[in-house]
């Protein structure tokens, strides 16, 4: 792509017009890891941290989840969407850092590879503010999509 999307001839924003577009069968996933310092990774058991709040992870999820639901309120230009589905996994990685995946789709003209990145980027900060008393040396590494499929061209990350 040679242009921004959201820019018209004169260097306006604007929303990108979908009227136009075939309606198709969309999915996104996009991966945020999160590196956990040994205080946070000692309360780790059976797979997830309990604490007076509740479950990280499944709070996490969830929370992760409602930031995909609200992606077009979150992003000035994004369109608000209607999401058929949306899946959050949390594993630890060979480096023991925590691998949270969010996977979102629809059949609509436009795709969802925000909903996936802001999925993947709440549930992560969920993740921070629910261990930040434990520590703050919690380091959000990196969100970066995954793969995109359907509408003009998908996208797989090496």
């Amino acid at each position: 792509m040679s242009e921004f999307s959201h820019l018209d001839e004169k260097g306006k924003a604007t929303m990108v017009d979908v009227g136009g577009k075939q309606v198709t069968t969309r999915t996104a996933t996009a991966r945020s890891v999160v590196v956990l310092p040994p205080e946070v990774l000692e309360k780790l058991n059976e797979g997830d941290i309990q604490t007076k709040k509740g479950s990280v992870f499944q709070i996490a999820i969830i929370a992760g989840i409602m930031g995909a639901k609200k992606t077009g309120e979150l992003i000035p230009l994004c369109h608000p969407l209607g999401l058929d589905n949306c899946q959050i996994e949390l594993h630890l990685n060979e480096q023991q850092e925590l691998v949270i995946d969010c996977t979102a789709s629809i059949t609509a003209k436009t795709g969802v590879e925000m909903e996936a990145l802001v999925g993947a980027s709440v549930a992560a900060l969920t993740v921070y503010d629910m261990c930040k008393a434990l520590s703050h040396d919690i380091v959000i590494k990196e969100t970066k999509l995954i793969t995109k499929t359907g509408g003009k061209r998908d996208f797989k990350r090496a």
